[in-house]
């Protein structure tokens, strides 16, 4: 006789939560393939178009323009490098850290962003056409809720172990 595992019983909460985390797994691929067709004809790939967006916002060492992006230092990193290399970012000495390099955009880098920047208005006003702004403002605030409970939960995970 073999048992059947349980199934765990989720909360109405939990349920709508996974049903919400289900749809942002599926939505962030989908993003990943648009954006690669998008910044394609620039010579970017959606991760390299990220990263030159959080530099956007200004000089970062790459630890911050990670913590920007929600990935990891070491995949921003590498990702850096190669942006370097294709002279789209500079690296500056840091004044606040000896051995954290800022990272900026370079001329080049800020001329890029700028094209990637048309062509992503020109696909999201034609994207959002019909939704209406104020459920797109709600969907925008209940995320960054859920974003803030995950960075919670993350960081007091990482001083537990």
């Amino acid at each position: 006789m073999s048992t059947k595992p349980r199934t765990p019983t989720h909360s109405p909460e939990g349920a709508a939560a996974t049903e919400l985390i289900l749809a942002l797994f599926r939505s962030n691929g989908l993003l990943i393939a648009a954006g690669d067709r998008l910044s394609k004809p620039i010579g970017l790939s959606s991760a390299r178009w990220q990263v030159l967006g959080a530099l956007a916002e200004g000089p970062a060492t790459v630890a911050e323009a990670a913590r920007r992006m929600g990935l990891r230092r070491q995949s921003v990193q590498r990702l850096v490098d190669a942006l370097a290399q294709d002279g789209l970012v500079q690296l500056h000495p840091n004044p606040r850290h000896q051995r954290a390099m800022l990272v900026a955009l370079s001329t080049k880098g800020e001329r890029t962003y700028g094209q990637i920047d048309q062509l992503q208005t020109a696909w999201i006003n034609d994207l959002s056409q019909g939704l209406g702004r104020r459920e797109l403002q709600a969907a925008t605030a209940l995320l960054l809720r859920f974003q803030q409970r995950l960075q919670t939960a993350e960081d007091d995970n990482a001083e537990e172990g």
